[in-house]
């Protein structure tokens, strides 16, 4: 577990403002994901978020876990 983190802690100093940015899009859609079940007006634009979700969150852990 040590490593993980060393190794996370490692390649978060790699990151620029356009990676942190992802990153917050990324855990901003996942925030809308768990409130969209308890409201109505996402629902109907579920898939969209879902989809950029995905995207950043996969660009994300590409960057930590295999560029850096």
């Amino acid at each position: 577990m040590r490593k993980l983190i060393k190794r996370v802690m490692n390649s978060t100093r790699e990151y620029t403002v356009v990676d942190f940015g992802i990153l917050k899009v990324s855990l901003m859609c996942f925030g809308i994901l768990l409130g969209a079940y308890f409201s109505d007006f996402f629902l109907t634009k579920i898939v969209i978020v879902w989809i950029l979700y995905i995207l950043t969150f996969a660009l994300i852990i590409y960057k930590t876990f295999i560029k850096y």
